[in-house]
Formats: structure tokens, C-alpha cells, sequence
């Protein structure tokens, strides 16, 4: 489908000052299966549901490790999310090997955000059909960040891409205040709630397409930082099954006021 032949490049503006084929790439973000990212004063979380395209094939990774302090949840193109996963990973390693330090985490995102901005302004290039949620702990605390295929990025407190995630973030801006307070398990949980919020009717979240990343201290109030680490299978099993308790439970409740 063409639109006057403004769509054919990612260089050149519509006459209502649009740019069709990075409209087209945040499209592709939302036919992702989605992703939900959530901040407290000490932890960073990602949680996401993995799809697999027929029975006889694997689930998609959908959680990354980029360094020992950072990583990142994709919605969208697989193949475009690898090209800036390894893209974050060697400018992490580059930080390292030169100044001996973690990258901070503003300062990893701008890298990107200016490599995305470039395929919106060269002609031959076209922009990352993948949207991204990259989350971890720094010096000055824990962030989470959004990544769009425009090149624009900002830091959230919490927030969910990919599709259906409008009942994910429904459940994030209702809960938004109890974050900040959270412990580990607890914020993972409240993770699992969003992400729960965007299935349909016929499917739960099992041990095989549910995916959890977490990076925080060791122990409360220590310095050491627990290493960001994605969570599958039957590691998953104690927070999916906890948050299965809670529904059963208001359920419960809901039919003795009945």
C-alpha cells in the first residue's frame, strides 16, 4: 500500500510532515508479543510472554543480558533487536576495558537512540522495526528506560510494549504508587499482574512462554549488585503459581459477598 509515494523511503516527509516508514516500524513494535518493565527504589524488572511460531518450534527469547548491571526486553523484530542487543553489549565492553567502570545507563540509551536516529535520515536505510524496554541499576539507582523505532527514548517508571499492552499499562498506572516500596519477589509479581492483564481469554501464563530479568542488590540496603539475570522455566514456577493464589483467592472472596 502506497500513500502518494511518501512511503517509499524513510527520508522524506509527507505533507503533513509524517515519516510513513517509521510509522510503519512502531506497527511492527506492536505485533509483538508484549513486554512489561517496572522500577522500585532499590530493583529493576522485565517480565514478558514468549511465542513460538507453530508446535514444533521453540519460544523466542525475548530477555536479554547486555552487561552485569543491565538488560533489556524486546517487542518487534527479533533479527533488528540482536543487531542493538550486540550494539549495547560491545559498547558495555568498551566501557569497561577502557575506564574500569560499569556504562551508565542514560548514556548507553543516547548510544542507540542516535544509531536509530541515523537510519530516519540517510536514504537506503530504513529504521529498527523493534521497540525495546531497557532496564538496570547504575550508580545513581535503578532506571528504566523506553526505546521507539524513531530513535526517541525516555525513562519510565513503568511500562509495557508490544500487543495488548494498553491493559498492561492500565494495571501499571493504577498500582504506579506501590512500586517504589516494593522488594524483589514482590515487584516481580506485580510484573506477572500486568502482563497477565493482556492475555486472552483461552491462555495463561505457563512455565514455557513466561520470562522474568531482575537486577537489584544482593540484600537490602548493600552496595554488591546481583548480577541482571533472565529467569526461565521452572524458575518462573513459585511467582507464577503465587500470583495464580491471588486470583483464586479474590475469587473466592468475590462469591462469599455474593
Amino acid at each position: 500500500m502506497f500513500r502518494n509515494n511518501y512511503d517509499n523511503d524513510s527520508v522524506t516527509f509527507s505533507p503533513q510532515g509524517r515519516i510513513f516508514q517509521v510509522e510503519y516500524a512502531a506497527e511492527a513494535v506492536k505485533q509483538g508479543s508484549v513486554v512489561v518493565g517496572i522500577v522500585s527504589k532499590t530493583h529493576a524488572v522485565l517480565v514478558a510472554i514468549k511465542r513460538n511460531a507453530e508446535e514444533l518450534s521453540s519460544y523466542q527469547k525475548k530477555l536479554f543480558a547486555v552487561d552485569e548491571h543491565v538488560g533489556l526486553a524486546i517487542a518487534g523484530l527479533t533479527s533488528d533487536a540482536r543487531v542493538l542487543s550486540n550494539f549495547m553489549k560491545q559498547q558495555c565492553l568498551s566501557q569497561r576495558l577502557t575506564y574500569d567502570r560499569a556504562m551508565p545507563l542514560d548514556t548507553l540509551v543516547s548510544l542507540i537512540s542516535d544509531k536509530a536516529q541515523l537510519n530516519t535520515q540517510h536514504y537506503g536505510k530504513r529504521p529498527y522495526g523493534v521497540g525495546l524496554l531497557v532496564a538496570g541499576v547504575d550508580d545513581s539507582g535503578p532506571h528504566l528506560f523506553e526505546f521507539q523505532p524513531s530513535g526517541l527514548t525516555q525513562e519510565m517508571l513503568a511500562c509495557a510494549i508490544g500487543a495488548r499492552s494498553q491493559m498492561a499499562r492500565t494495571y501499571l498506572e493504577k498500582n504506579l504508587d506501590k512500586f517504589p516500596d516494593c522488594g524483589r519477589d514482590e515487584l516481580i509479581r506485580h510484573g506477572l499482574r500486568a502482563l497477565k492483564e493482556t492475555l486472552v481469554q483461552d491462555r495463561e501464563l505457563t512455565l514455557e512462554n513466561t520470562s522474568v530479568g531482575v537486577v537489584g542488590p544482593k540484600e537490602p540496603g548493600a552496595r554488591a549488585l546481583e548480577a541482571f539475570k533472565v529467569h526461565d522455566g521452572a524458575e518462573v514456577k513459585d511467582w507464577i503459581n503465587s500470583i495464580a493464589d491471588d486470583a483464586e483467592a479474590a475469587a473466592e472472596g468475590m462469591q462469599v459477598d455474593e
